[in-house]
This record gives structure tokens, sequence and C-alpha cells, in this order.
């Protein structure tokens, strides 16, 4: 019998006969979106498991970033990193903003804080970090270079749900951090995003700006976008809260299985937990030495696909490496030497809540047989 292929994610589902509950509900109830029950009733259970003061809910990902430096005002150039999603740099540019790339730390990814400083000129007005695969940051030695500079700090928390340091949510760090809840991510709303802000004021003004910034039925007082998330993926996203600790916990059984197997494989690297941090599991990256291992990392990328397992590339090539980024004097290749051998040797291997013994066996026996 032909094997089914083995998707890299798939999605976290609510029950199908809780949600046509709520649909039902929603349906006699005929309010769909504008801040309606479900919403609200969302962005405080999130915030009660995020451990954060406010939520503001959004329909996608993207649009926090956005909004995030539109309601901070944000201007001249942001210090980012190249090793990330597109949105991240793409919410600079939409905002007339010229992103600023720095090297990473190959130990987790996430932009080198020690980098930082060299790359703050006067027009430097925000950093913005993303806590790659879930790995978070190092927020305090970001911090303090943000206030020695006086610098607004933007976490990029889109793989970052519900990751915690020393029982802390890392979603407290900064002034501001986004969260995505694309059907690809540990916990997901089909769609959906939100910001995380630490005040009551603060969290006004989002709610402003994501509704065209009207501040009654009469008054616009700010060039609002519509950002709102709706009724019905917000009830799909109260149910799937219900049930991401336990996919956070399956996940974590596929990734000691993954690191047993690997650990011993030469030429395969990854990352290991890091202490004191509760991590969700949202990826699984492998690093392929080629020399070292006898086959390049695209060979074996394309021998999973082959075998209908689907890894994926992520992140390549680098944002810098796109056309919109690549004349930027920061995206020369020179200048991120670190960043561009990650994105030349990883691929992120299968990942989700249900993946089963017998296709853990058929990615590790892929990756394994040489």
């Amino acid at each position: 019998m032909e094997k089914e292929t083995i998707t890299v994610t798939s999605p976290l589902l609510p029950n199908l006969e809780e949600f046509q509950e709520l649909l039902r509900d929603i349906w006699s109830k005929k309010w769909l979106t504008n801040n309606g029950e479900y919403h609200k009733r969302l962005e405080k259970a999130l915030a009660e498991y995020l451990k954060v003061p406010y939520v503001c809910l959004f329909t996608n990902g993207t649009l926090p970033l956005l909004t995030a430096l539109q309601a901070m005002r944000i201007s001249g150039e942001v210090i980012t990193t190249p090793y990330s999603f597109v949105a991240t740099t793409h919410s600079l540019w939409w905002n007339g903003i010229k992103p600023v790339f720095v090297d990473i730390d190959p130990a987790t990814g996430n932009i080198d804080p020690d980098k930082i400083e060299a790359a703050i000129t006067p027009k430097t007005t925000a950093i913005m970090p993303v806590h790659v695969y879930g790995k978070p940051c190092d927020t305090v030695k970001i911090q303090a270079i943000a206030d020695k500079y006086g610098l607004k700090v933007i976490y990029d928390a889109a793989h970052a749900f519900g990751v915690e340091v020393d029982g802390t949510g890392i979603l407290n760090a900064g002034d501001m951090s986004t969260l995505s809840f694309h059907a690809t991510k540990v916990y997901n709303t089909v769609e959906g995003g939100a910001l995380v802000v630490h005040d009551e004021k603060t969290k006004k003004r989002i709610d402003y700006l994501k509704n065209f910034g009207f501040a009654g039925e009469t008054e616009v007082i700010a060039p609002g976008i519509n950002g709102k998330m709706d009724e019905v993926r917000s009830a799909y996203g109260l149910l799937n809260l219900k049930q991401v600790d336990a996919a956070i916990e399956a996940r974590r059984k596929v990734a000691m299985k993954y690191r047993n197997a690997l650990r011993t494989v030469e030429g395969i690297s990854f990352f290991d937990d890091m202490p004191g941090v509760r991590h969700n599991y949202s990826y699984f990256p492998i690093f392929v030495d080629a020399e070292k291992y006898g086959m390049t990392r695209d060979a074996l990328y394309f021998k999973m696909r082959d075998a209908k397992v689907l890894g994926r590339r992520y992140f390549y090539p680098l944002i810098s490496e796109f056309s919109t980024y690549r004349g930027l004097p920061s995206a020369a290749r020179e200048n991120l030497p670190l960043a561009h051998k990650m994105a030349d040797s990883v691929i992120c291997l299968p990942m989700y809540h249900t993946l089963n013994e017998e296709d853990i066996c058929r990615v590790l026996d892929i990756v394994c047989d040489k």
C-alpha cells in the first residue's frame, strides 16, 4: 500500500461538536464581529494563560506588527534579524522604516545582542528581535541596550506562544510583543494574531487603531486599520486554548524521540532545551554539516520529499537575500555569516501533536540512513 505523505505540520483543531454548539450560539446572537462576546472572552482567557496584563486580538499575525510600530510612532531605522519570516521586516517596510540587519547567535538562532550596539546610528529608534523557533531571546541584554540608547523594543513572538523563562511569560519582555495564531502554529485560530501590551491606556489605543481609529460613533482619532478578529475564530480559539497544553506535551515527546535518535548521527545537530525555559516545541530544526554528514542539506531535503516526508527549509533564504532588501548595506553577506550558515543548513522536520510512532520512525529512517 502506498504510504501517505507526512506533512511538516498539522493544525490543532477543536472538537467539531463543541465548535458547532458555539456556532449555533453565534448564529442566534447575530453578532459576528466588532468586539463581540467571544472576542472579549478570548482576550481575557489568553491574558490569563500567557501571564500577561493585556492582549489585543487581531485577524492575522502581521497586523499586530504593523500596528505596534504605528502605536509607538517608530520611524527612521530599526535593528532586526535577517533570520525570520518575511513579515517581520515587511512590517517595517510598510511603515516607511529602514531595517538594519544584525547577525545571529548560532546557539539560538536569535539576534546576537553583542552585535546590536555597533549597528545603532542617530536614526535608530527601536529594536525588533524574534524569538526564533520559540527559543527566547536574551531579553535582559537587549533591554539594557535599549535603555542605554533610549530605544523601544518590539518582540516578534510569533513562535513563542506559552513560552516562559523561570515561570515568567516571555511576552512580558520589551515594550510590546506580537503573536501569530496561523493554522501552522502551536495554538491557532485558523488565521489570527495578537499584540501584548502592558497597560490599559496602550490597550485602548491599540483597540482604536485596529478598528479604523474609531474612538466612538463619529470620532476617528488616528489613521487606523481593520485588524479585528471575528466571533467565529474567537470561539474556535477558546476551544483550542483548552487543549493546547496537551498538544505541547505531545510535541515535547516527539522532540525527545528525535533527539534520542539523532544525537549520534554525525553531521546532524539540533537545539536542546534551555535551562529554566518552558518550551512549546513549535518546530524541530536540524542543521546539516554536509562535510560530516556526507550529503548536503538540499540533497537530504529532496530525499525526504521523494519519500513523501515534507520538511521545510525554515528560514531559507534569509530575508536580507530578497530583492526588496538585498541592496541595504546591512544585508551584505559578509555582515551576516552566521545567519547565512544557519539558513543554508536548516531543515525543520515534521512536528505536530498527532505525529505517531510509525511516522516518526519514517522520518528518522531517512535522516539516519545516509
